[in-house]
């Protein structure tokens, strides 16, 4: 069976995507299930290597299959269900998982304490320099990874957190253990192109389309708690807000007096 058709104008590796797409939507690969390496596939449809990676990543980005760097490339036990976000209130990634029917699991990449660097120390009300808790971490459902995020906290108030397990919601930890009232959370949204790093941990192509947010919290005295960035899978993860009324207001009328 010839797989790549040289003649035809659609991009090799478009081609080849097409036709694993098939095979795993018709169970020839089922969830879970190791696709053959990328060289034995890449000989199979007779390309190269990148024309194969290129295929791969449009799957991944697709959610159909995900890569375990080092092991290999697995379809996705199932497809990724796209998050939506209301932006009503303070919320938690767990709560939001808990609320979408999802087992919410999460991965500490690194826990340390850190120099803040300008922006966060000003977000922070400290002085340039003062140490913070850096807090980085994976978010993920079913086994899809959904946010990479960053937390930084006062190190002389959260110190503590560092003996802690951070695997669950961080807003329980300070409701519970820090005796915080998160008051309010103040949000900045933006588009962004993943670079390298972080596609990689969300299991995107690098430049996939994502969500950047940055919350900077206050407790009840207005002072900030926590600056948190975090990198949002764009194909899977939506923001809901809902508006109030529209007011009209009044055309000014503008008098000319003659002289």
């Amino acid at each position: 069976m010839k797989i790549v058709d040289t003649a035809n104008p659609i991009p090799k590796y478009l081609q080849i995507t097409a036709w694993l797409r098939e095979l795993i939507q018709t169970g020839r690969y089922k969830p879970g299930e190791k696709l053959p390496s990328e060289v034995e596939l890449a000989k199979l449809c007779g390309v190269n290597r990148n024309t194969l990676r290129q295929a791969i990543s449009e799957l991944v980005a697709m959610g159909l299959v995900r890569k375990v760097k080092g092991t290999g490339t697995f379809v996705a036990a199932a497809a990724p269900v796209e998050l939506r976000h209301k932006l009503e209130h303070i919320l938690s990634f767990a709560d939001l998982m808990r609320d979408s029917g999802i087992r919410e699991e999460t991965r500490i990449l690194e826990k340390s304490v850190e120099t803040a660097d300008e922006k966060v120390a000003g977000a922070l009300f400290l002085d340039l320099g003062q140490r913070v808790v850096a807090v980085r971490r994976v978010r993920a459902g079913d086994g899809i990874p959904y946010i990479y995020e960053e937390s930084y906290l006062p190190y002389d108030r959260f110190k503590a957190i560092l003996d802690m397990d951070l695997t669950g919601s961080m807003y329980r930890l300070y409701s519970e253990h820090f005796h915080v009232v998160l008051a309010r959370c103040k949000q900045t949204i933006s588009a962004v192109n993943l670079d390298e790093k972080i596609a990689g941990i969300l299991e995107l192509p690098e430049n996939a389309a994502g969500i950047f947010m940055e919350n900077v919290t206050f407790d009840e005295n207005s002072l900030p708690v926590e600056v948190l960035h975090t990198y949002h899978r764009g194909d899977k993860y939506k923001l809901e807000i809902e508006l109030g009324g529209y007011h009209h207001s009044p055309d000014k009328i503008v008098h000319l007096t003659a002289r």
